[in-house]
């Protein structure tokens, strides 16, 4: 079996004792829309080519399939902690996912919204967030920098990676969206760029979250810079899709793990 193509941060790939992956939509075995590495439990694709695929994903990170571990994502800021496997029918409701345990590899599903993984660069403490707008404006991002802490993980020692996003060029949004945000903080006008007369712009959802990690008091961040919407050879979009009238779309995984 190939190993699955993933991308990886340079910063967390040097961190002794973590893995980590950021997987393209390459290397599985769907077809159609959902070609090829789609890790989405929750499309409509067939439920075995999908398992197949989050093997393959878990075969790269040296964790058995059943270790291969994604929660059920519903925008929020909630956190949970893992010590022992989940099935798919008893996985909770969380958008982050936080573990000292090794051999486990945790992650986030995303099509647009933003992969972050979380490393203590001392302490054996690993998360994984998905943050899209409305979990990040949430406080995702400080729910998981807390519940690590709580594992003895420390802010100032985090590195935190940001993968492959909907970037500020691919992303309009309307006048309600950046009300939304600057009645919250005057100072978020810094995340929009004016994109016509009628009060659209463009939103920086990276900068947002590298902001939100900065005044949580993380210092060592790397951003991939990589736009899914941009790229339909290696990344799914759901907004891509919905420009294109698709009736779904993959999802990628992306995730960390502790060696044994």
């Amino acid at each position: 079996m190939p190993q699955s193509p993933k991308l990886e941060s340079r910063k967390l790939a040097a961190i002794d004792g973590v893995r980590h992956g950021f997987f393209t939509r390459q290397g599985g075995v769907s077809d159609g829309i959902y070609a090829s590495l789609n890790g989405g439990v929750g499309s409509s694709d067939a439920a075995e080519k999908v398992a197949e695929n989050r093997a393959r994903m878990a075969k790269a990170l040296d964790v058995a399939p059943e270790r291969f571990l994604t929660a059920y994502q519903i925008h929020s800021p909630d956190v949970v902690v893992v010590g022992e496997p989940w099935t798919h029918e008893t996985r909770p409701r969380a958008d982050a996912i936080v573990t000292a345990t090794p051999g486990i590899a945790i992650g986030v599903s995303t099509a647009d919204c933003g992969p972050v993984l979380f490393a203590d660069r001392e302490k054996r403490v690993i998360g994984a967030a998905h943050a899209g707008w409305r979990g990040a404006f949430a406080g995702v991002l400080e729910a998981t920098i807390a519940a690590m802490e709580k594992l003895g993980a420390a802010r100032e020692r985090l590195t935190v990676a940001l993968g492959p996003m909907i970037r500020q060029a691919s992303y309009e949004v309307g006048p309600e969206f950046v009300t939304r945000f600057v009645a919250a903080e005057p100072e978020y006008t810094r995340f929009f760029k004016h994109a016509g007369a009628d009060g659209h712009a463009m939103f920086d959802l990276a900068g947002f979250i590298a902001w939100r990690l900065q005044q949580a008091g993380v210092g060592d961040i790397d951003d991939l810079g990589l736009d899914t919407f941009a790229d339909p050879d290696r990344f799914y979009s759901y907004r891509r899709t919905t420009k294109r009238s698709e009736p779904d779309y993959g999802r990628h995984i992306n995730a960390i793990a502790l060696d044994r």
